[in-house]
């Protein structure tokens, strides 16, 4: 999650709510009459004006997402250029490379937004042998529910689903879902804090049904200057198979090129070599359009 200064299956469920979710008008946080009947009337054919859309908003480089949305008509790529996984374990090492992995987004109004989520390529090493190809697709669709214009606060909901496109070993081959609830507060003077929960369903090991997986975050952004700004992150997940819990740390940096356009890298440390990555490093781009 950052944002720049100027500058009955499960899965059933979660698409249908996707749907009726971008039909509804979000609250609005201190906005006028006319404003409110104007955002309303602004959608993918009816665009937002360059001069008038909010800052630049990105669900990276952090695990955090943002509940800010693209603003209507807008296009914005988030894309790592490479991301790097190692999981070091008495019976060997596994290891992952992910080339250009990205996130495509499309403003359909001033309040929600649809996200494809695309890894092109992707390499598993383990002890047991190598698989690479093609990742899964994944599809997101963000609601603005609170504060996406104005306010020190804002919160969103974003169902979910990804599709199994990966080859076998890069994928559990079934449909997976979840949804996320992303909030933020802006403390002033460049400072924020940011959170969310996520509560998702995937295939289980034995690949006799799903587990359901609880997951939280909680991150600081940081600024170091007016291009320059830094995250700290607490990543969470328990998954029901198991009963396990994996705590991760995470922190990075981005560097604003302009108001349409961000740099960044960072690194997450898993804090149980059981159930986490013992390092994932990363470095990417967003850019608007």
């Amino acid at each position: 999650m950052t944002r720049t200064p100027p500058g009955l299956h499960p899965v059933h469920v979660i698409t249908v709510s996707a749907v009726a979710l971008a039909l509804h008008t979000p609250l609005a946080c201190g906005q006028d009459a006319e404003t409110v009947v104007q955002s309303a009337e602004r959608w993918l054919l009816n665009p937002t004006p360059r001069g008038e859309r909010r800052p630049l908003s990105a669900d990276r480089p952090d695990a955090t997402e943002s509940p800010y949305t693209l603003d209507a008509g807008a296009v914005q790529l988030e894309i790592s250029f490479v991301e790097y996984a190692l999981d070091a374990e008495s019976e060997g090492d596994t290891s992952t490379l992910d080339v250009a992995p990205f996130n495509l987004k499309l403003g359909l109004t001033e309040h929600a937004d649809l996200q494809l989520l695309v890894t092109p390529y992707s390499r598993l090493d383990t002890p047991g042998g190598d698989t690479d190809g093609f990742g899964n697709l994944t599809l997101r669709l963000k609601q603005n529910l609170y504060g996406n214009d104005s306010g020190d606060f804002a919160i969103g909901v974003m169902p979910l689903i990804t599709l199994p496109t990966g080859r076998g070993g890069l994928s559990s081959d079934h449909v997976e879902g979840g949804v996320v609830v992303p909030a933020a507060w802006d403390l002033g003077d460049g400072w924020s804090v940011g959170g969310q929960i996520e509560l998702g369903f995937e295939r289980d090991n034995a690949n006799t049904g799903y587990d359901t997986v609880l997951s939280h975050t909680a991150v600081l952004g940081i600024p170091v200057s007016d291009r320059v700004g830094a995250y700290a992150e607490y990543i969470g997940s328990y998954t029901e198979e198991g009963s396990n819990y994996a705590p991760s740390l995470s922190g990075g940096m981005t560097y604003s090129l302009d108001a349409d356009t961000q740099l960044d890298v960072g690194v997450v440390v898993g804090l149980d070599n059981r159930d986490t990555d013992d390092v994932r490093l990363f470095t990417g781009l967003t850019k608007r359009f």
